[in-house]
């Protein structure tokens, strides 16, 4: 049997980065844009109370706590909706299991831009 034996010396020491400033307002414009930008949601109600409303959401966030939620009116009626998905895909998969627990759940497109 031949055995090997090597030694390993491993070497210490700092880095530092100097970054210019105007790559910290880049990723701070690039960050607000994403907000702006076209996403996927799931309406999960559509009622004409808003205490029925306020019942909807509290029970979503129980059963979807990953999800964001909140409650749009359009007058007369408050329509409950969660998630903010960019692609389609994701959107898709997570509508599957909402509609399991929802089932007048709606995925609903994204807005064209004019």
């Amino acid at each position: 049997m031949i055995f090997f034996a090597t030694k390993v010396n491993a070497q210490e020491g700092t880095i530092s980065i100097d970054q210019d400033a105007q790559i910290t307002q880049l990723l701070d414009l690039y960050k607000k844009s994403l907000d702006k930008n076209d996403y996927y949601r799931i309406q999960v109600g559509f009622v004409s109370n808003n205490e029925k409303a306020q019942e909807i959401k509290s029970n979503v966030e129980i059963d979807f706590p990953e999800l964001p939620s909140q409650i749009d009116f359009d007058s007369p009626t408050y329509r409950i909706r969660v998630g903010r998905f960019k692609s389609k895909l994701e959107a898709e998969r997570k509508f599957n299991e909402v509609r399991k627990k929802y089932p007048d759940a709606m995925l609903l497109k994204p807005k064209k831009s004019t």
